[in-house]
C-alpha cells in the first residue's frame, strides 16, 4: 500500500543555523579556515535543513558553483545558514550562506555561498518522495523561482533534458535578461 502524501511545510521549519569556532587544526599556514573545511559545514547544515524538512534521511546528489569572498580567521566564529529553497518530487535545493563574524564586534562578513541538492531516501536507500515547502516571504519566494531556473539548469547540463537556445540566451559567462549567466547557470544574488 503506497504512503500518503506528507503535507507541505512552510520553509521557516527547515530553517538550520550552526556556529563553528575557527581553531588551529582547521586553518591552514595562514591562519584562515580551510576551504575544504568551509565545505564540509556547508554539506552539513545542509543536510540538517533538508533532514528537518524531510524527516528522512536524505543524501548529497550535488554542489553547486562555490566562491570563497572573503578569509575567516583562527579565533573568529563562522556562521552558517540554510534553508530549503525548493523540493522537487524526490530532491530538493537548499541553500546555505556562510558568514564570518568578528570576536569582539560581532561584525559579520559573507564569506560564501552555496546551492546543494539532497535526495531523500527510505532505510534501503531508495528515493522517495518529498512533502512540498511553501514559501511565504517575498525572499522565500524569490529563491524559489530562481531554485527552478537552477534546476532547468543543472538538468540541461545531465542532458536530462534539451538545452533549450533562445534568441536572448547570453554569451558565454556575461548574464542576459534572465540574470543567468551561461557559465554558471546562476545569479549572483546572497542565498
Amino acid at each position: 500500500m503506497p504512503k500518503a502524501p506528507r503535507p507541505a511545510k512552510p520553509v521557516r521549519e527547515s530553517q538550520t543555523e550552526m556556529c563553528q569556532v575557527v581553531l588551529p587544526n582547521d586553518a591552514n599556514p595562514l591562519g584562515t579556515v580551510l576551504g575544504g573545511t568551509v565545505m564540509h559545514w556547508v554539506d552539513l547544515v545542509a543536510a540538517m535543513a533538508a533532514h528537518r524538512h524531510t524527516s528522512s534521511y536524505v543524501v548529497t546528489a550535488s554542489v553547486d558553483h562555490m566562491d570563497f569572498r572573503c578569509p575567516i580567521r583562527v579565533g573568529e566564529v563562522a556562521v552558517l545558514k540554510a534553508s530549503v529553497n525548493r523540493v522537487f518530487r524526490t530532491s530538493m535545493e537548499v541553500g546555505v550562506k556562510v558568514w564570518r563574524e568578528e570576536n569582539f564586534t560581532g561584525h559579520r562578513e559573507h564569506a560564501s555561498s552555496a546551492y546543494l541538492t539532497f535526495v531523500a531516501v527510505d532505510q534501503q536507500g531508495k528515493p522517495h518522495p518529498v512533502p512540498p515547502v511553501i514559501p511565504k516571504t517575498p525572499e522565500e519566494k524569490r529563491r524559489y523561482r530562481e531554485a527552478g531556473r537552477r534546476r532547468q539548469w543543472r538538468m540541461e547540463q545531465l542532458g536530462r533534458i534539451p538545452a533549450r537556445r533562445r534568441q536572448s540566451e547570453p554569451i558565454l559567462g556575461k548574464p542576459g535578461p534572465s540574470g543567468l549567466s551561461a557559465r554558471s547557470g546562476m545569479k549572483r544574488r546572497s542565498v
